[in-house]
């Protein structure tokens, strides 16, 4: 478990962000100015109406895309300018994704599907991956499910998975896209409270979301409005 191995630095640490989109002459300003520290441990919720910029946010936080302006510092790691491989690696080491739509691999088991991160980490045996996928699956519940492939199982069953996938790399921060929007109420209170007990482990876990309701499970919420930050 990441748990401040930086040193004590921020686990987000977001100066002056800024980012724009040119549609042909037209620009699009998305961000303007954000400025955002999460320290290790944390639970915060990025919480917009539609428009608002939290998408953009979250791609720059979760290192999928770069600002057009300000700095940004990843677990101690000055991110803003990094390109191509150098920040897919970053992301890869640093960041682990929970979407909504759960993003598994259909063909292959769950415990390949929990451990795709490793394979792109280097230095790690298939054996290697597979066991640490395993244990990983089984803190989440998952060990009578091992041998299963992802049309198999539950959607809650299907989003634990991609919760182990995002974990298996030890990440910095979890960061998690509308992580109950496919998942009825029932389903969406277990994965809830999957991510209250990885909170109290210690993960800093960030939730883009438009729902109050898993915005409420967070310590803190952090609201945009028009590419600005309203906390």
């Amino acid at each position: 478990m990441n748990n401040g191995k930086n040193g004590g630095e921020p686990v987000v640490r977001a100066e002056d962000i800024r980012k724009v989109y040119r549609l042909g002459k037209i620009e699009v300003e998305a961000l303007r100015g954000v400025d955002l520290v999460i320290e290790p441990g944390e639970y915060v919720a990025i919480m917009g109406p539609s428009g608002s910029g939290k998408s953009t946010l979250m791609h720059i936080i979760g290192c999928l895309d770069s600002p057009t302006g300000g700095e940004y510092w990843l677990d101690g790691e000055q991110v803003s300018e990094l390109r191509g491989r150098r920040l897919a690696r970053i992301r890869n080491h640093k960041v682990g994704f929970v979407f909504q739509n759960f993003n598994l691999l259909s063909r292959v088991d769950i415990v390949e599907n929990a451990a795709l991160p490793l394979r792109y980490t280097g230095g790690i045996s298939r054996r290697q991956r597979r066991e640490r996928a395993r244990t990983v699956l089984d803190q989440l519940g998952l060990s009578d499910r091992l041998q299963h492939k992802p049309d198999e199982l539950s959607g809650g069953e299907r989003q634990r998975v991609a919760i182990a996938r995002a974990l298996v790399n030890d990440p910095a921060m979890l960061l998690a896209d509308e992580p109950t929007g496919n998942l009825d109420s029932d389903t969406s209170r277990e994965i809830l409270k999957v991510f209250r007990d990885l909170h109290s482990r210690g993960h800093t876990i960030v939730v883009v979301t438009h729902d109050s309701n898993v915005a409420s499970e967070a310590g803190r919420v952090v609201r945009l409005t028009d590419g600005r930050v309203h906390s």
